[in-house]
């Protein structure tokens, strides 16, 4: 554990290097000169290889500096109002969970920690935010687990002693969040990826150090999110030239959004997007829409081939047992179709008992349509 923790130190300081790009590596030694100069020890440069959830594909590796974990754990300090120490309850090879630990490190504090290797229980959690020992406890959750968490009364209220829950992962929606606030939680919905170190936009608005802008927005403000500042990557281990970061200091993300008033509003991923005869409908909207049902506890929207459309919507569901499922599918169909368009609403529905994850929390869409495609 002491070694655990002076490795975890390291990375902030810059003494060491932790799952380090040997020297040996030619593509990381090309990426590393062209960005950082000639001469420059990669060992010293890069502190950190931390692997993407894989959202697109194959998991990548991002490659962080010391600096850019640093310019992470200041941020949010200044931005949740100070250091404080931290309770871990996820996965620390995860940038989510390694963040958590190296905030709390940073602030002179131990993190607690949740083993959540066989699922994540909440009804530790009242222990585990008693012992937290500092000026201002923090925690970061999943949806998910802030779900779980809003069904046990004992977690409830350890929870909203807390001084900030950051919500991250995946995206929140609207009804579980106005659900946690009206309990009284501090909640703080984040968004951000490997390559950013982690979240760097809080409620819509950047750390500290952190640059936004929309690429070529479509009328209604709208175009592909790019992230920039000092928690950004180097680029990706083994791929130089990615294109994501074929701008110095930006990262080109897979995410639609707009800006309004300066504050961050994530519409979907462009790279899931279903075109359905010639209609192009994003499976995050229309989740947000269907998460508004009591019936509903859980749901993914996702596109299956179809003869005439090109693209069906399908919806896979797990209901809250408010609805009996042989209406479930007609009132969610009628729901979608008032509130977005006939187009948006889902074709097929599949009732599930629970949806398939991968990484910190994420729905995975590919799954669902490889089991029902």
């Amino acid at each position: 554990m002491l070694q655990a923790r002076r490795d975890l130190l390291s990375l902030l300081d810059g003494d060491g290097a932790f799952l380090p790009v040997p020297a040996a590596d030619p593509a990381a030694a090309e990426l590393l000169t062209r960005e950082l100069g000639a001469g420059e020890p990669i060992d010293d440069c890069v502190a950190l290889v931390v692997s993407t959830s894989g959202s697109t594909g194959v998991p990548k590796g991002a490659l962080h500096t010391a600096a850019s974990l640093r310019a992470s754990a200041d941020g949010t300090a200044q931005a949740l109002g100070g250091p404080g120490a931290w309770l871990l309850t996820l996965p620390p090879h995860h940038i989510a969970g390694l963040q958590v630990m190296l905030r709390s490190l940073a602030a002179g504090h131990d993190p607690v920690v949740i083993d959540v290797a066989d699922g994540f229980d909440p009804g530790v959690l009242p222990a585990a935010v008693d012992a937290l020992d500092g000026p201002r406890r923090y925690t970061s959750l999943v949806p998910l687990q802030l779900r779980k968490a809003l069904e046990d009364p004992a977690a409830t209220k350890a929870l909203a002693g807390l001084d900030a829950i950051l919500v991250g992962g995946a995206a929140t929606p609207p009804s579980l969040a106005d659900a946690a606030r009206a309990a009284g939680l501090p909640i703080v919905r984040t968004y951000g990826m490997s390559e950013t170190a982690g979240g760097c936009v809080y409620d819509g608005v950047p750390l500290p150090g952190v640059r936004m802008r929309i690429a070529e927005p479509d009328a209604d403000g709208v175009g592909r999110v790019e992230l920039g500042g000092a928690t950004v990557a180097l680029g990706y281990r083994n791929l130089p030239g990615h294109p994501a970061f074929s701008e110095p200091g930006w990262f080109r993300t897979d995410d639609l959004g707009a800006v309004d008033d300066g504050v961050l509003r994530i519409v979907g991923r462009a790279d899931q997007a279903i075109s359905t005869g010639g209609l192009t409908v994003l499976p995050d909207v229309v989740e947000a829409v269907i998460a508004e049902l009591d019936g509903v506890s859980a749901c993914a929207v996702f596109g299956l081939p179809d003869e005439r459309l090109g693209q069906k919507v399908a919806a896979a569901v797990v209901p809250a047992g408010t609805i009996s499922r042989d209406r479930l599918s007609t009132v969610i169909r009628d729901h979608v179709t008032a509130r977005l368009d006939r187009y948006a609403a889902p074709r097929e529905l599949f009732v599930v008992d629970e949806l398939p994850l991968r990484g910190p929390g994420k729905v995975d869409r590919q799954a669902l349509v490889e089991r029902f495609g």
